[in-house]
């Protein structure tokens, strides 16, 4: 299993009404995220806009080659774009992937 990690920066003045639009995530985009294998997937959200990404799946190069023949993912991150500061393009596709050093099993 791959672990991954990757950070975001959410515009600060964005912040509540992102942690809203989380706490109802389309069900069509969570059905689509677990079809194509994106397991134990949080999100991590700090006061200055870091957002920080965890999630594990088989292969994340797969995982994201999947989410991309999914309609309901280009709605998806169309909609959550203006969120994001310092972003060209799609967020999944500007995910900053932080390497894994340790890991305590």
């Amino acid at each position: 299993m791959e672990r991954v990690c990757f950070v975001l920066q959410v515009r600060p003045e964005r912040l509540e009404e992102y942690r809203a639009r989380h706490a109802e995530v389309w069900p069509e985009m969570l059905s689509a995220l677990s079809r194509h294998g994106w397991t134990n997937y949080s999100l991590f959200l700090r006061p200055d806009g870091m957002l920080i990404g965890y999630l594990e799946t088989p292969d994340f190069a797969r995982a994201l080659a999947g989410m991309e023949t999914e309609p309901i993912n280009v709605r998806w991150q169309a909609d959550m774009q203006p969120f994001f500061a310092g972003l060209e393009g799609r967020p999944d596709e500007g995910m900053q992937r932080i390497e894994e050093i340790f890991h305590l099993a």
